[in-house]
């Protein structure tokens, strides 16, 4: 390429956006991977998968180009995108643009420390409802120790979210309550330490953290367990009897919990 031809590369702007099927894309929309056949042979390999646009790009000859990178690639959480391999470049007409996903009107969120005993009731309770059919409104996600994974889930905006968790009440072991929280005030103030470590989990500390990160959040249920055994410094994998049981009936709490929400049935203090 002669020095005048690099020269033309850059002066030219930086495409922010593109239209593909009366959709336009930016970088950071997702595609999925369509090759014309013919092409590429590693490009080819790709049809079907779904990827991220991480630039929109003009070569020399004016032609658009999409730099992708795989969803699926291990090198996206290794840092590694933007090295050989792990960028791809297709065009436009080898594109086809995904729709954001929608929000979920019912976030159902497990909570708990699997090597803590009963504490791991919400992360059970998630994991039964993983085969439960709900509607695409829905949303079951096991998050564990995560707090601020379920903070940030709480600012995205469900409609409803609903933690399963563990809580001493005094009522007797695998007792299941249903619980309604005061939520924190949009325009509370936190100050002093930090609401909540990265690999910690408390329902009420998550809520001030989701607040804190601009959320608006509009209504939480607290489906809770009463423990028996929450296990100590040795770690106990485990619920115990009482509060396997629980497990079932918390099951179909939720699940009439989701059809009444659904229908708009359910009320404040019901």
């Amino acid at each position: 390429m002669n020095e005048w031809e690099w020269q033309l590369l850059e002066d030219k702007a930086p495409i922010v956006a593109l239209t593909v099927g009366g959709v336009e894309l930016k970088p950071g929309d997702q595609v999925r991977l369509r090759p014309r056949k013919g092409g590429d042979i590693f490009d080819l390999a790709l049809a079907g998968k779904t990827a991220t646009i991480e630039a929109i790009e003009q070569d020399y000859e004016g032609q658009l180009q999409l730099a992708v990178v795989v969803d699926e690639d291990p090198g996206r959480d290794l840092g590694l995108k933007r090295q050989p391999g792990h960028r791809f470049f297709f065009a436009p007409e080898e594109v086809e643009p995904l729709a954001a996903e929608p929000v979920a009107s019912i976030l159902i969120a497990g909570i708990g420390n699997v090597f803590l005993g009963d504490d791991a009731f919400g992360v059970e309770v998630a994991n039964r409802l993983f085969s439960r059919p709900f509607p695409e409104s829905v949303r079951v996600v096991d998050f564990g120790i995560r707090g601020f994974d379920l903070a940030c889930a709480l600012t995205d905006g469900p409609g409803v979210a609903i933690l399963v968790d563990a809580c001493p009440r005094g009522g007797a072991p695998g007792t299941v309550y249903v619980i309604e929280p005061d939520l924190p005030s949009p325009d509370a103030q936190f100050s002093g330490a930090p609401p909540l470590e990265g690999h910690s989990m408390n329902p009420m500390s998550v809520l001030r953290l989701a607040t804190s990160l601009g959320g608006r959040l509009k209504r939480v249920l607290l489906v809770a367990c009463e423990p028996e055994f929450l296990g100590g410094e040795e770690g106990h994998m485990g619920l115990t009897p009482a509060v396997a049981a629980g497990v079932d009936e918390a099951v179909t709490v939720i699940e009439s919990l989701v059809q009444r929400i659904l229908r708009g049935e359910f009320k404040s203090n019901d």
